[in-house]
């Protein structure tokens, strides 16, 4: 049965960034695929960093770590996002290392007959995660029955290199190192940079660099640090959808739910089969489709499980005929970027938030 929609993922661009980033960075590289692999598919692109270089694995939740481990991942694995009253037993069971920000976590984890390994994290200014109201008293405790394999922090803005929070953070980051080592604490591995870091601020580096956005392919921020083109990064994810019904109308037809817009000419309209229910921006004006070549902007409001696109007078378009949503540009079509721009949101969401009844199909060479 084919498909009305479908995320095209090319696992060979997601290698050719693993390799350009670690390049980059001279050190370990962790492959961040947390959040079903930002919508690539954890799995499939979990095995795929795996094979094309990447030391690590990187994810936010447990259970998508242990998923990855029970579907062959061997590389180490980090789970960042562990609150208290977690299964810490079947993270220790996984070899599954575990991100620490709170003494009650660490509590909870000395007490395991089998010694888990840990990631201290530290909250050098981002304020979100990390120690930093506990951390005199968290250096006080007794570390013997842990294994402290890392200590980590995450920048807040290092997609604006000229920031001095940059260089603020690093220096308490380094601070922070320098307490731990003060006790007799000196994890192997540290590290600190995220995409924008890794393409940034060499650093930054240390021991090992989490990639996320750029592994993907996509720039952290086409503001301030430019294009994926310009990054050298190859966007992965192609997504292309049916059009349900291509028909003629005529100049003053009103289109979607609450009229808020119409034709200004007679045109041939699409009605394309994704909606907000798959991950399309519920306002995305400015962003549409792509027919052979040709943009097809998105006109009135975005539903549940449809929009229209206006293709023109003079397109060829015939209903069932496939338009690419977003990719690479490569092919005249809308990128995530662009849609990105055209929700007010960034690339992170456009790609993270496309559903799971868009089936996710690989392949080398999407383009």
């Amino acid at each position: 049965m084919e498909h009305r929609a479908e995320a095209r993922v090319d696992v060979s661009a997601i290698a050719a960034n693993i390799a350009l980033l670690k390049n980059k960075a001279g050190v370990e590289l962790l492959a961040v695929v947390k959040a079903d692999a930002y919508g690539h598919g954890l799995i499939e692109v979990g095995l795929a960093a795996e094979r094309a270089g990447a030391d690590w694995l990187g994810v936010a939740l447990l259970e998508e770590a242990i998923a990855l481990r029970t579907h062959g991942v061997r590389i180490p694995i980090l789970a960042w996002l562990v609150s208290p009253g977690s299964d810490f037993k079947s993270a220790v069971t996984h070899d599954i290392d575990i991100a620490v920000s709170s003494i009650a976590v660490f509590n909870e984890l000395a007490t395991l007959k089998a010694k888990p390994r840990i990631h201290i994290e530290l909250d050098t200014g981002m304020t979100r995660g990390g120690f930093l109201d506990e951390w005199q008293e968290f250096l006080t405790l007794d570390f013997s029955q842990v294994e402290i394999v890392g200590v980590f922090s995450h920048f807040a803005r290092a997609d604006e290199p000229g920031e001095k929070q940059n260089s603020d953070q690093l220096m308490c980051f380094k601070k922070m190192v320098e307490d731990l080592a003060a006790i007799g604490v000196n994890p192997p591995i540290k590290h600190l940079s995220n995409s924008a870091a890794t393409l940034m601020n060499h650093d930054a580096a240390f021991d090992l660099v989490r990639t996320g956005i750029a592994m993907y392919g996509l720039s952290p921020d086409v503001n301030t640090l430019g294009s994926s083109n310009d990054l050298g990064l190859k966007p992965a994810m192609q997504v292309r959808a049916k059009l349900h019904l291509v028909k003629s109308v005529p100049a003053g037809a009103l289109v979607g739910y609450g009229a808020t817009a119409g034709t200004h000419r007679d045109t041939k309209l699409g009605v394309v089969a994704m909606g907000y229910a798959d991950g399309i921006p519920r306002n995305s004006q400015g962003a549409g489709v792509a027919f052979d070549g040709v943009k097809a902007p998105i006109i009135g409001r975005v539903s549940m499980d449809q929009f229209v696109v206006d293709l023109g007078a003079d397109s060829t378009a015939q209903s069932g005929d496939w338009v690419i949503v977003f990719g690479d540009g490569s092919h005249g079509e809308y990128t995530a970027d662009d849609w990105a721009r055209a929700s007010g949101s960034i690339n992170y969401e456009i790609t993270t938030r496309i559903g799971p009844r868009v089936p996710r199909i690989y392949a080398p060479h999407v383009y």
